[in-house]
């Protein structure tokens, strides 16, 4: 059987349930409002007839009836009841619709009447079954001389509560007939609302939805015309660190996510950006949802470019030490030749001074003893940065202090490599030709913390700019071409540093620029108490808790 069938089939029980329902209980409840009706009326008659002096007053004449019957008689027709009967204490009657009947004894007991008590009921008598009330005569001394019996035929009562239903059962007839009629347009509409889907169908399609957006790497969130959250797949759960999607439905966007990724989903732009979102770079693209012309949401696709921009970074170290390979092999060559022709002119002092006067090396020159950086993935990092630095034309300095000893903390030294990186490049991108950039790196300063300090001689950053240079899209200088935003490096910064439990901090250099300076864990030494965020001991900087970006 079809969905619309079911539903049509429901809907028509519940319909016609109803109305039957509720005209039984119509009918109910107008047969007793016609019988309440007709015996408060009965009441009235038998005790005005009761109440009567001329009644009373012909019990005493020798013939009672010749009164009492012709009163009777008017009443009757007037109050529109079968009979009313008048009788005397021994139950004869006075009166009677039929006058054969006068004189003769009462066929139903008059016990009740005569007791003083009123009496309501169906009896069966001369007459046949009837709805009949009787009451006591009193006399004037209070006694009872006699009682009034009014009452209609039950034939009667059933004709009258039949002659009153027409219009009922028209009404529910009309009633069922309106409930069956909407009943298949609710149907009709139902289907137009599911796409004339059937139960199977709709559950294929949502078995299928789940296994494909839950199985796709992109993250996807949608959200509805009012900004709450009505999807989040698997993947945008891991990329947004929400631990149970199926707990942020419903909820407004601004209170899960990232505040520029919120205002970029509920925006709804048609367009495709990069979009900081606690610790990684995610590429979003958005776009409204519109269904039959109208607009519903939006739907934000996330792809994670955290570790493109690592691969990007890698590659331009690469690039750069390539660069500085040739320019050494070039160099080399030159140094080659001048020993060669000072060889051959018999000059063997002069080359041997030469060779010993240029011996340290060429641009890829290792991290010398005295850096003491043993961590391998720091130091090969630094001295990419280094040649990188060289490059183009600025001094890279190692502070002869540093110190860092090697740590089996995998997210440690992660950690460490990324805050170094954007430091570095922060750093070497304020810096213009001839410049000069100090590093210095040490973890002996207090058990269980790495203090990282990069000083350059770049313009610096305004006192009333450093709290703000860590807020996302904040930096000094215009994008770059090829490159969609700035003010990411120090925001990603600030966020590993205050997840990790350390402290990030700038100030004035005393080389002329910026000092940035960072406090994280390190080694197995470190502590909770240890790690917390503390104010830098080589700086007067004042840490900053906000979110960042590069200068």
């Amino acid at each position: 059987m079809t969905l619309g069938m079911q539903l049509l089939l429901l809907q028509v029980a519940i319909v016609l349930t109803t109305v039957v329902g509720t005209g039984v209980t119509a009918m109910l409840i107008q047969e007793r409002q016609l019988r309440e009706g007709y015996q408060d009326r009965m009441i009235a008659v038998a005790q005005s007839v009761a109440g009567l002096p001329v009644i009373r007053g012909a019990f005493d004449d020798p013939d009672p009836s010749a009164t009492i019957q012709p009163v009777a008689e008017v009443i009757r027709n007037a109050s529109d009841v079968t009979y009313v009967v008048v009788a005397n204490v021994d139950g004869i009657r006075y009166s009677h619709p039929n006058p054969d009947r006068i004189g003769e004894r009462v066929s139903t007991d008059p016990t009740i009447p005569l007791s003083g008590e009123v009496y309501v009921g169906t009896q069966t008598g001369t007459l046949g079954e009837s709805w009949r009330v009787k009451v006591p005569i009193f006399d004037d001394d209070g006694d009872v001389m006699g009682q009034v019996s009014v009452g209609i035929l039950e034939s009667e009562l059933r004709a009258d509560f039949l002659g009153g239903l027409g219009g009922l059962l028209g009404a529910l007839a009309v009633a069922a007939l309106v409930g069956v009629v909407g009943s298949a347009w609710i149907g009709r509409v139902i289907r137009r609302r599911i796409y004339g889907l059937e139960p199977d169908e709709i559950r294929a399609m949502l078995e299928t939805r789940e296994a494909m957006l839950h199985g796709i790497r992109e993250g996807i969130v949608a959200v509805d015309d009012r900004g709450r959250i009505v999807l989040m797949n698997d993947a945008a759960a891991r990329l947004l660190d929400v631990e149970a999607p199926d707990r942020v439905l419903g909820l407004p966007v601004e209170e899960v996510l990232d505040r520029d990724l919120a205002r970029f989903i509920a925006s709804g732009e048609d367009r495709e950006a990069p979009v900081l979102s606690g610790e990684r770079v995610l590429l979003v693209h958005g776009d409204r949802v519109r269904v039959e012309g109208r607009e519903v949401g939006s739907i934000a696709i996330l792809r994670d470019r955290t570790e493109l921009e690592t691969m990007l970074r890698e590659l331009e170290g690469a690039q750069g030490l390539a660069e500085g390979l040739r320019a050494q092999s070039h160099e080399f060559s030159n140094k080659l030749h001048v020993v060669s022709g000072l060889l051959e002119l018999g000059h063997v002092d002069a080359a041997i001074a030469f060779i010993q006067r240029v011996g340290s090396g060429g641009a890829l020159s290792t991290l010398g003893d005295h850096d003491g950086i043993a961590d391998v993935e720091t130091a090969a990092l630094v001295l990419a940065k280094r040649s990188r630095a060289g490059e183009l034309g600025l001094a890279f300095d190692v502070d002869v202090e540093s110190h860092l000893d090697a740590t089996t903390d995998a997210r440690e030294r992660t950690d460490l490599v990324t805050v170094v990186g954007n430091l570095v490049d922060n750093a070497i991108e304020a810096c213009v030709l001839g410049g000069r950039i100090e590093l210095s790196i040490r973890d002996d300063l207090e058990p269980g913390t790495v203090v990282v300090r990069v000083d350059d001689d770049g313009p610096g950053v305004p006192p009333e700019r450093r709290a703000a240079i860590f807020e996302p899209d904040v930096s000094g200088k215009a994008p770059a071409p090829g490159k969609a935003r700035r003010g990411i490096g120090l925001t990603i910064v600030q966020r590993v540093t205050a997840r990790a439990g350390g402290g990030v901090a700038v100030d004035a250099s005393p080389a002329g620029g910026a000092r940035f300076v960072v406090r994280l864990p390190w080694g197995s030494g470190a502590t909770s108490a240890e790690a917390a965020p503390k104010r830098p001991t080589e700086t007067d900087a004042t840490a900053t808790p906000a979110a960042g970006g590069r200068r």
